[in-house]
Parts: C-alpha cells; structure tokens; sequence
C-alpha cells in the first residue's frame, strides 16, 4: 500500500481463519471516500437485519449465502456483487463458510 493508491494482492488472505460460531471483520482501508472491510463467517453465522447511513456494496470472495436486500430473498455464491443505497435493511445468512468484501461509500466532501 501507498498513499497513492492501494493493492492487494489475495484479499481472502487478509482474514484468518474463523473460529466456529464466529464472524471475524477487518477493516483494510478507511479513505476519505471509501471504507472497506473484509468478513469471514462461520457456516451457520448471521448478520441480522441492519441498516447502513451510505451507499454500500457487498462482493462475495467465497462461500454460499443467503440474503435479505429490502425485504426480498437473494442468494450469494462467489462473484456475487450487490450495490445497496443508504438506509436499505439487509441481512446475511451464511449457508457455508463466506469470505465478504464490503466497501461503504462514504459522502464526498464535493456533495
């Protein structure tokens, strides 16, 4: 990582293995504009419905989960992406071990 710009190479590597019944987050950059945090989830862990004051979107690295975006049911696989505006109620239920890149957008100080 830089102060110009940041590169990684495996984000999965970025968080360790997790114990049994736990989620295990790391924040990896807190910018100005953007905030990113990686998740690990146990098979079977769940982050009840919750909200988010930004914009943010969800990326699956790994692992198989089941979703709630504003009310409607969505599955998750590797690859998955999801773009949520503020303030959308959503939920993440782990069917397997997940590996999760969140990335929060933050206001631009140009808003």
């Amino acid at each position: 990582m830089t102060d110009i710009y940041t590169h990684i190479l495996d984000l999965a590597a970025l968080v360790s293995d997790v114990p049994a019944d736990s989620i295990l987050s790391r924040t990896i950059l807190d910018a100005p504009d953007t905030r990113a945090v990686m998740f690990r989830f146990a098979a079977g862990q769940e982050l009840s419905e919750h909200t988010a004051a930004m914009p943010a979107i969800l990326h699956f690295i790994s692992g198989t989960a089941k979703l709630i975006l504003g009310g409607e049911p969505q599955d998750a696989r590797p690859g998955a992406w999801v773009h949520m505006p503020a303030r959308m109620p959503h939920s993440v239920y782990a069917e397997t071990e997940v590996i999760m890149l969140l990335l929060l957008i933050k206001a631009s100080a140009e808003s």
